[in-house]
Formats: structure tokens, C-alpha cells, sequence
């Protein structure tokens, strides 16, 4: 067993099939019932591997937003709905689907996908990767759920030929889910650059704050409106730009309902889900994320860097991998709101440079996060997996 960062070293057998390789199709089976940061890497994933050589089609297992969402309209997409976690059909489907459609590679992203995905191997003899996003058995707030989702995961990837993780952190963690001979590759997570936020004026003085997420209970929402009053009650001009749906609308009462008891409703605008993020943090002065536990590498995190919005983030997992404290952005400690607004109000009373963590936020996406060394990452691995059966 190795863990091994991208970009992978190749050898003269993996270089010489590149080589005589053209379009190898690769299917993808997704949950597509969100579209929050896994499905963002599903999507430029689908955009950007055929420029390196391989076609990508998508098995959506919970056909929803990410069907009205997705910006690759050129990959093919396969509904093969479960009508519930232990419904195996769709492993039929599946299979049936890479036969028909000569697909060589599986790529599962999920316990649920990577339960339907081996068999669906097994099936085919078609090799399987599994992309690790976070931890399944950090996911949520349910430790049921977590406990079986964990057990599940470890359980399908008997058949798995590579595991993908999407930070250094998450790439330790999954070592106990791997054969001797099995392939971990760390491949960071990555996303297109984009025109950066103007500079703050030094005549501004109010701040917006922004976050953007599927709102659910670890992403530490109530936290952030924590901070927010408490930063209020400092007598710093401070709003907050709250961008994505919530998981359920039970949670999205409890959550709007507990901005009212805060006295900080009037300092909020919920803004809902939208596809427009660029624009969304280009009016955000800061970007936080008081994610309480379950981040693997947040794609918002890497999206407000390439925007050069500075981020206020927790040391959770990937996180400070991405965001060094003090250069690209603060960390700060996970569930404490004294800890989040203390580093949100060092940047607003200028103790520590906007302009600075705006340029090295900027450089740092640049030089480590791109969409495209995301893909030729994943690529990587895909060549190192057929080059091992040939």
C-alpha cells in the first residue's frame, strides 16, 4: 500500500499506453440528488478529462439538482434511481450501461455509489476507483448513519483498483480501507481560475461577510450567526451573504428562526442556492467557513481563493492544507464562535493585511488548485490503473 500525492511518476509501460490511448470512456456513478462540492468535482471532472484522453459519462443513482445544474452538457447521463439505500438493482443497470456503452473504468464517489459500483465491477470485470470526498464516517450529525455509511464503504471497496483523496489528512485516514497492493492517491481538489474581486477601498468601512453551502448541521451555520452578533455587539460593521439551499426545510426554520433569538435577522440575507458563485463572492469582503467536522478540501474554500477573497476558516481536516493561518487566511477552532469572530475582527480592524491575504489567496490557488491539475491528476491515476492489467 502507498499514499502517493500528484502528480504521480510514470512509468515507461504507463507512458507507452497514454500513448495509445484515445478516449477511454470512464463512467461516473455520482448521487446527483445535490449540487454542492462533490458534485462541483463531478462536473469539471467531466468537463476537463477528455482533453486528457478520457470520456466521461455520468450514473446519477438520485437523479435531482445536479441534473439542472451541471455545466458539462456534453458528458451522457444515466438515471439509475435506488429506490433506497439497499436497493441493488441499480447495480444491473449499471453494468448493463458499461456494456452497452464499452465503458472501462468505474469511478464511484460515495458509500452508496461504491456499494452499487462493485458489484456492478463484479459484474463487468471492469476495474473500479473510488474518490474519497470526506470522511463517510464524519458525514453528519447521525452516528448511525455514519456507523453504517463507514461500514458500507469499507465493505465495497474489496473490488476497488485506486482510492482518491482529496487532501493529505483524508489520504491517512483512509490507509485502513486498503489492500497492500492498492493505490491511494492524494489528489487535491481544484477549480477554475477566474477573474479575481476588486481590492477593497481603504474609504470602505462596512464588511460583508459570505459563506455558501448545502446548509446542514455540520456545517456550523449556527456558529457563524454566533459571531456574527457577537461581532455586532464589538461595534464592527458587519453583514452577512449566506449563499445555498439547506438540506431540509425543517433545519432551514430552526436555523432562520435561531438568527431572530440572536437579534441578527436583519443583519443576514439568505440568498438560496444559485449557479452564479463568481458573482456571489465577488460581493463578499471575507468567505467563512465554520464547517464543525466532515470537510475533505471544500471546494468553496479553493473557489473564494481563486476569487482572492481572503477566508476565515476551522481547522478541520483539509482545511489548513489549503489555508495557511495568517497568509492565505485565519483558522480558527471549530464549534468555539469566540475563536471565528476573533479572527473575522483581526482582518475588519485591519490588524491583519486584507490586501496581503488577498494577493497570497490569489497566488496559492494558482500555483496548487487549478481545475485542470485536478484533472490530470485524476488521469494519472486512471493510466496507473490500466496500466496495472495490461
Amino acid at each position: 500500500m502507498s499514499l502517493v500525492t500528484t502528480p504521480l511518476v510514470c512509468s515507461s509501460r504507463v507512458r507507452a499506453l497514454r500513448r495509445s490511448l484515445a478516449n477511454v470512456r470512464v463512467l461516473h456513478v455520482i448521487h446527483g440528488e445535490h449540487y454542492a462540492g462533490a458534485e462541483r468535482v463531478q462536473d469539471l471532472l467531466a468537463g476537463q478529462l477528455p482533453l486528457l484522453g478520457f470520456d466521461v459519462g455520468l450514473a446519477c443513482v438520485k437523479p435531482g439538482r445536479f441534473l439542472d445544474a451541471l455545466e458539462s452538457r456534453e458528458a451522457p447521463v444515466y438515471e439509475v434511481p435506488m429506490a433506497g439505500r439497499t436497493d441493488l438493482r441499480a447495480a444491473a443497470r449499471l453494468a448493463s450501461i458499461v456494456r452497452r456503452h464499452e465503458y472501462r473504468l468505474l469511478h464511484t464517489h460515495t458509500p452508496r455509489t461504491a456499494m452499487v459500483g462493485s458489484i456492478a465491477s463484479a459484474m463487468t470485470g471492469v476495474p473500479m476507483i473510488h474518490h474519497v470526498h470526506s470522511p463517510a464516517s464524519r458525514d453528519s450529525t447521525h452516528l448511525l448513519r455514519n456507523g453504517i455509511n463507514a461500514l458500507v464503504e469499507r465493505a465495497s471497496l474489496c473490488r476497488a483498483s485506486a482510492l482518491i483523496a482529496v487532501s493529505q489528512s483524508l489520504g491517512r485516514r483512509i490507509h485502513h480501507l486498503a489492500r497492500p497492493d492498492r493505490l491511494i492517491a492524494v489528489v487535491p481538489n481544484g477549480v477554475p481560475r477566474r477573474p479575481a474581486r476588486r481590492p477593497r477601498h481603504p474609504e470602505e468601512t462596512s464588511w460583508t461577510l459570505g459563506t455558501v453551502a448545502l446548509f446542514r448541521p455540520r456545517k456550523g451555520i449556527e456558529v457563524l450567526l454566533e459571531s456574527l452578533a457577537q461581532l455586532r455587539t464589538q461595534g464592527l460593521p458587519v453583514r452577512l451573504r449566506a449563499v445555498g439551499g439547506f438540506e431540509t426545510a425543517e433545519y432551514e426554520r430552526h436555523v432562520v428562526r435561531y438568527a431572530g433569538e440572536l437579534g441578527v435577522s436583519d443583519a443576514v440575507d439568505w440568498i438560496g442556492f444559485t449557479r452564479n458563485v463568481d458573482a456571489e463572492l465577488h460581493r463578499m469582503d471575507l468567505f467563512v467557513l465554520p464547517s464543525l467536522f466532515g470537510e475533505g478540501l471544500p471546494m468553496v474554500v479553493l473557489e473564494a481563493m481563486a476569487a482572492g477573497v481572503p477566508v476565515v476558516a476551522t481547522e478541520v481536516e483539509g482545511i489548513p492544507e489549503a489555508v495557511r493561518d495568517g497568509v492565505e487566511g485565519l483558522l480558527a477552532t471549530p464549534g468555539e464562535a469566540a475563536s471565528l469572530s476573533r479572527a473575522v475582527g483581526r482582518i475588519v480592524r485591519g490588524e491583519v493585511s486584507w490586501t496581503q491575504l488577498h494577493a497570497a489567496a490569489i497566488q496559492r490557488h494558482a500555483q496548487l488548485y487549478s481545475d485542470d491539475t485536478m484533472a490530470a491528476g485524476v488521469a494519472e491515476v486512471y493510466r496507473q490503473v490500466l496500466g496495472s492489467r495490461t
